[in-house]
């Protein structure tokens, strides 16, 4: 087993007065040669975004993008005719495939925006560009794994579909619980991020927002020492 361990603090940020972003690895104006990625994850940012403000229409392609908001609502309107607003509770998955434009926008007049945006390389290259997007409840789903996203030929429950042998499971896990992951494939491996409180993997502490990546393992344990919420990424490695 190997672990890559990053705290909250050493993620690069970038404050652009209407955005505020975390970085987990190199993104736009932080370059960080040994943050690149985590196999085919290759952006996680937290991005905090202020009333009336957002990103304007801009291009994709070949990447899937996936959306979660931790506070907030934000509007998404794209070239394939989507436009909805994204709320807590959702997650909103986006293949960009032979390309496309969109934009995300706070209309809130007095409310931030925090969401993550995860960046994951495809493994098919040029499909055709999809868009979807679902409420997920967490009723009944405390203590587990939920997932949120899987691959397009492997779907589980209500996941959404993306072009990658990937998956996205958020997690709440009460005080004293525990979770014990069996890994979907050998050449996968396990990132997750503490979106609030306070966990041990592997014996490392992680408080929040903190990450820990975990790989050449074929299972994964995570312990809770507070109330938790998680989001869990598994990836193909190479």
């Amino acid at each position: 087993m190997k672990t890559i361990f990053h705290k909250a603090d050493s993620r690069g940020y970038a404050d652009h007065g209407w955005l505020k972003s975390y970085h987990s690895f190199s993104f736009a104006g932080y370059h960080n040669p040994e943050r690149m990625n985590f196999g085919m994850l290759r952006v996680l940012n937290d991005d905090l975004v202020q009333p009336k403000m957002g990103f304007g229409t801009h291009p994709h392609q070949n990447m899937e993008i996936i959306s979660i908001p931790l506070k907030g609502a934000l509007s998404h309107k794209d070239s394939m005719g989507n436009k909805r607003a994204i709320e807590v509770g959702e997650v909103q998955a986006m293949s960009a495939g032979t390309g496309l434009t969109h934009s995300e926008f706070n209309d809130s007049k007095l409310k931030e925006v925090n969401f993550l945006q995860l960046w994951i390389i495809p493994e098919d290259i040029n499909v055709k560009p999809n868009y979807e997007q679902r409420k997920f409840s967490n009723e009944g789903k405390t203590n587990q794994l939920q997932t949120v996203v899987a691959p397009k030929d492997k779907l589980e429950g209500k996941a959404l579909p993306i072009s990658q042998q990937a998956y996205i499971y958020r997690a709440s896990l009460d005080e004293g619980k525990s979770l014990n992951i069996d890994l979907k494939s050998k050449n996968n491996g396990i990132y997750i991020f503490v979106v609030e409180g306070a966990i041990d993997v592997e014996n490392n502490e992680l408080l929040r927002r903190d990450a820990i990546g975990v790989f050449d393992s074929d299972k994964v344990s995570i312990s809770s020492k507070s109330d938790s919420d998680l989001v869990i990424v598994e990836v193909p490695m190479n």
